[in-house]
């Protein structure tokens, strides 16, 4: 395919000066000389191939990111956006499995893992007693190399020993558990709700502080219905959505 070439704004033409950068950058986009998850060129270098001001460059691709073409991502610069991730009606799976199916490559970078006791929520939760070891594991959940979300998984200790000493950097945590203490994912509850993501949050997520997203707790269970883990994630709002097919009941009058 061959490149599609910079065409300078021009002011001679009746349309806008950000118009005609928008459109050009449109056509980039759509062509695949810009792919899906790339970084484009910095404001100055694109200021020079379209011989315009930042202003106006600024403009265009404004434009863009509110079409959902382009996200900026703080202290990075500008991506092509990649496809959002579509979560609901599926089987239950871990985040590794969802990543796959929607062929992207799941990623994940360790936070923080250690043993913490448990609150008496946690306890009530995990059916344990209160101040009973837990397994905390926080990690950075990445699509494609992109950062989606930030999740916080609490185990009971008891029945993972040494797990707090385990490497999770990209890999599931649930085929980790199956591999090392024979313990499978049978079951699950999840609540989703929205967030303001905000904070060390936000830095981590690469978004602007503030930003809407997603709060969703997980309850696991095995397969004799005894919880083992409870996850909480934040997930951002523009990279993550959650889609549900819905029937209607007959109704016999």
């Amino acid at each position: 395919m061959q490149p599609v070439r910079y065409r300078a704004a021009s002011k001679s033409s009746p349309l806008p000066m950000h118009y005609q950068v928008e459109q050009d950058m449109r056509e980039r986009i759509a062509s695949g000389t810009w792919k899906q998850g790339e970084q484009i060129p910095s404001e100055q270098e694109l200021c020079a191939l379209y011989r315009v001001s930042r202003t106006t460059l600024r403009q265009a691709i404004q434009m863009l990111v509110d079409e959902g073409l382009i996200v900026r991502e703080r202290g990075r610069g500008s991506f092509v956006r990649t496809p959002i991730i579509t979560a609901g009606s599926r089987g239950l799976t871990s985040f590794s499995e969802e990543m796959a199916v929607a062929g992207m490559h799941a990623g994940a970078r360790v936070l923080s893992i250690g043993l913490q006791p448990c609150s008496p929520d946690m306890a009530h939760r995990l059916r344990l007693a209160a101040g009973a070891d837990l397994v905390v594991i926080q990690r950075i959940r990445y699509a494609n190399e992109s950062a989606v979300g930030i999740q916080t998984a609490h185990l009971p200790a008891a029945r993972f020993p040494g797990l707090e000493e385990a490497d999770l950097s990209d890999r599931s945590l649930y085929g980790y558990l199956e591999e090392h203490y024979g313990v499978m994912v049978a079951e699950a509850e999840e609540i989703f709700s929205t967030t303001l993501i905000s904070g060390r949050h936000a830095q981590l997520l690469n978004i602007h502080d503030g930003a809407c997203g997603f709060y969703v707790e997980r309850l696991t269970f095995d397969g004799t219905k005894e919880p083992f883990e409870f996850v909480t994630s934040i997930m951002r709002g523009d990279r993550y959505r959650v889609q549900l097919f819905l029937r209607a009941s007959r109704r016999q009058i």
